[in-house]
């Protein structure tokens, strides 16, 4: 899971994904986000349906995925055309994360509309209805968003919906109601399982199969082979945010961020599996070069 808002060009995209496919990996995913917000000088910050639809004649294997696109950038309807041609370019292998669209300040920057939460919500809703009509017959009707045409192209095959987000309640309500996958970023094990059981009730209320529906865990891993070489990692990074190794550690642990060595990275992943996810997006704040991911994927039990 890569950020190329905080900088990376295409080509860097491009290195990235085609290590993750010859390594094994079953999906890349990115971002979607215009603006780098917190860097100076700010990086350049490529779109993210523009450089999908690259990999998609890239790369020949591995998922390409989108986490996750709001509605805020993008009416349904530029959504669903992106990713159905996306998904034709790559012979199904797009997944299309959709989300409320979180930072103002992005949009505040770009004189894009940043409704309050409540309607940010509700358009997410809509949204999603409006994909599936998509989808289908091609007749939806909203408050917002209003569809009544023949959709082509349809999608190849799945097209899985991924609806990511922090809500306790809501999103995984919609989750169970309309996506093939949940995403949450990584957290306490016990809230995520307390959010999947809400995920589950709701696709049980929609007639569809719980067990059809994934859930994943986005975030960062910190791990390395040896112990004295995940120490010094940890020394660095904790030189990095001047603080002590032992505090940036227990900030680790606390908020249950897998790291250390293999054993102790596959301890934490279990205790994720235990309540229902069955995939993490290890997650790199700036786009890494091959060298970067094969020391970081040594150490992560797959």
């Amino acid at each position: 899971m890569t950020e190329p808002q905080v900088g990376g060009t295409y080509e860097d995209i491009l290195s990235a994904a085609r290590w993750a496919e010859s390594a094994g990996l079953v999906a890349f995913a990115r971002s979607d986000h215009y603006y780098g917000w917190s860097r100076e000088p700010k990086p350049a910050a490529t779109d993210a349906f523009a450089t999908l639809a690259g990999l998609a004649r890239e790369t020949e294997s591995i998922e390409l995925t989108v986490l996750v696109a709001p509605f805020t950038f993008r009416h349904p309807a530029v959504v669903v055309k992106n990713a159905t041609t996306i998904d034709q370019m790559s012979g199904g292998r797009l997944a299309l994360g959709v989300g409320t669209g979180w930072n103002e300040e992005e949009h505040t920057a770009f004189g894009l509309p940043f409704p309050p939460w409540p309607e940010r919500f509700a358009r997410l809703e809509e949204g999603l209805g409006y994909l599936q009509a998509c989808f289908g017959d091609g007749k939806f009707h909203g408050t917002y968003y209003n569809l009544d045409a023949d959709v082509e192209p349809k999608k190849t095959g799945r097209l899985p919906i991924i609806i990511g987000g922090s809500g306790p309640k809501k999103t995984p309500e919609l989750a169970g109601k309309y996506a093939d996958e949940y995403n949450v970023f990584v957290s306490d094990p016990a809230s995520i399982g307390a959010r999947v059981e809400i995920v589950r009730a709701s696709a049980e209320r929609a007639g569809r199969d719980p067990d059809s529906i994934r859930v994943s865990v986005m975030g960062p891993i910190t791990a390395r082979v040896t112990r004295a070489e995940y120490q010094a990692v940890l020394d660095e990074r904790a030189r990095d945010r001047d603080m002590d190794v032992a505090e940036l550690e227990a900030r680790w642990r606390k908020a249950f961020v897998p790291a250390g060595t293999p054993e102790q990275v596959a301890e934490t992943l279990a205790a994720y599996e235990a309540v229902g996810v069955s995939r993490y997006y290890v997650q790199f704040v700036e786009v890494p070069g091959p060298a970067v991911l094969e020391e970081a994927f040594a150490a992560i039990p797959r």
